[in-house]
């Protein structure tokens, strides 16, 4: 057999054929390595759909891999000798194929970089790690932005990245005389709610599709979730599909009602591109460049485009810049001192409270929530529970199609449960259920009264926001942003807050979503 001279690895999450690693291929001396382990689907308990949506897409690339004339060695998870690891695979990969050098595009998990790392090194290999072309910043040039920086805020870096790549820039001034239109967006639907929607886009699984979901429902029977409404795209062309369908139909307000919910409406006017962009089926660059230029055709207002770029130029390379400056040590913070138990029925949406019973079952269903029903419903009720951050980032990392721990865990830890005492969010996201009532999250059909704190219909939102402030008050008297919240829970008369903390400690220790 002809000596390989080097073996391409490529993980679940880099599915593009110009990815880096594939940088001076040559099909007569190189070869691609992938495989499926069950240690990926049960390291955190994985929903189907999360799961699914992996498979498919690396099954699907696969076959895009062996179409381009790359010679792929594939392993799937019931082939002959799968030992359920990417490590322990990997191992038997090298031994048996004996190449000269490995090389990987940089991955997006610091437990999977650490293994394969040092199972290259028990080799005798060097593992090349090359630069993910999908981001605008280096880690390394993040790095070199929060150097001598007590605290990392995203206004700052997001600035510099829009003048550093031209993005929505006329000259050296942004677009529109201003860096952020947050002021022009975040309205409600109101009482009338949404309205015509557009449709969501879909993708019929074809055969491969609809053969990893038998086989999901069938190997993860036990795990949470459904994937009787899976369509998620799952190749280059449907992501590709998807994010024409974005920018035409749903971007024009995307801005306008990007912090709007409302019962039993999952998709409104967000993107849904987050998964494939994590798989790396899109890259962040085109994305942009779609919704700049549906700005500058007039197809789009400036509100929605920077709202809707800010996600992608600003936050997602933000919150990579820290995972990667900031691990191993960030997956363990916790600086509230967080000690609850999730409680069970995030992993089944089995609660009396409207809006969580709505975006969990949501969750369950299609694994997905847009932004502000992950920050300020599920991960709102973890927080002013306290529940322990490290278990609210295995539950947001199990349940949703475009969770990698990269952008999941900043997210979760950091900017949800404010695990890392402000490194990256200047306060804690907390407030009542009067918040979620404004933002159209179903109250109405709840049996919670977010206007009132204590007794037995009290929204338990509203109840806990309060008991959070007097349980932290000492702790955030000192944040400028948390003064006047801070100065209002010392009004409190001292038999309000004992039935504040009761009513609390009654929902912390109810069954079900807060009841006693």
């Amino acid at each position: 057999m002809k000596p390989l001279r080097t073996l391409v690895l490529v993980l679940g999450d880099q599915l593009d054929l110009h990815a880096a690693a594939f940088d001076g291929f040559d099909p007569a001396q190189d070869a691609v390595w992938m495989a499926e382990a069950d240690e990926e689907s049960t390291h955190v308990w994985s929903s189907k759909q999360r799961i699914a949506i992996f498979l498919a897409a690396m099954r699907h690339f696969a076959e895009a891999l062996r179409a381009a004339g790359r010679p792929l060695h594939y392993l799937r998870l019931d082939d002959p000798g799968n030992c359920g690891s990417l490590a322990g695979n990997l191992q038997a990969a090298l031994t048996r194929l004996a190449p000269q050098q490995v090389v990987m595009t940089a991955p997006g998990d610091w437990r999977v970089w650490q293994s394969l790392k040092a199972v290259v090194a028990a080799a005798g290999l060097v593992l090349d790690v090359r630069e993910d072309r999908h981001f605008f910043c280096t880690v390394r040039e993040f790095a070199a932005h929060a150097k001598g920086r007590k605290t990392l805020r995203l206004e700052y870096f997001y600035r510099e990245l829009r003048q550093r790549h031209a993005v929505l820039m006329e000259g050296d001034q942004p677009c529109g005389g201003q860096w952020n239109f947050d002021a022009d967006n975040r309205e409600s639907f109101g009482s009338h709610g949404p309205g015509s929607l557009p449709p969501r886009p879909m993708f019929e699984p074809d055969a491969l599709t609809r053969e990893v979901i038998a086989f999901v429902e069938s190997r993860f029977a036990a795990h949470p979730g459904a994937l009787a409404r899976f369509a998620w795209p799952v190749t280059r062309e449907q992501a590709l599909a998807a994010l024409h369908r974005f920018i035409d139909e749903r971007l024009p307000l995307f801005g306008r009602y990007e912090d709007a919910m409302w019962p039993g409406e999952p998709w409104l006017y967000h993107s849904q591109l987050s998964a494939a962009l994590n798989l790396k089926l899109l890259s962040a660059r085109e994305v942009v460049q779609a919704a700049e230029a549906a700005y500058r055709d007039g197809r789009a207002p400036i509100e929605s485009v920077e709202g809707f770029i800010r996600q992608i130029l600003g936050w997602r390379e933000y919150v990579r810049g820290i995972y990667w400056t900031q691990m191993p040590g960030y997956a363990s913070l916790n600086a509230l001192e967080a000690t609850q138990d999730l409680p069970a029925w995030y992993w089944s949406g089995d609660t009396d409270m409207a809006c969580l019973r709505d975006a969990i079952r949501q969750t369950l269903d299609h694994g997905y929530a847009h932004h502000i029903q992950r920050l300020m419903v599920t991960g709102l009720f973890a927080l002013l529970l306290g529940v322990r951050p490290q278990q609210v980032h295995a539950w947001y990392l199990a349940v949703y199609v475009d969770a990698v721990e990269w952008v999941e865990l900043p997210n979760t830890l950091g900017m949800s449960q404010y695990g890392d005492g402000g490194l990256m969010a200047s306060k804690p996201y907390v407030a009542t259920g009067k918040y979620i009532q404004r933002m159209g999250g179903g109250c109405a059909g709840c049996r919670y009264d977010p206007a009132l704190r204590t007794g037995d219909k009290a929204c338990p939102f509203t109840t806990l926001y309060w008991d959070f402030l007097m349980r932290h008050e000492q702790r955030l008297a000192g944040n400028a942003r948390m003064a006047l919240q801070v100065k209002n829970v010392g009004r409190l008369a001292p038999a309000e807050r004992v039935a504040v903390a009761q009513r609390a400690e009654a929902i912390r220790a109810g069954a079900v979503g807060g009841s006693s």
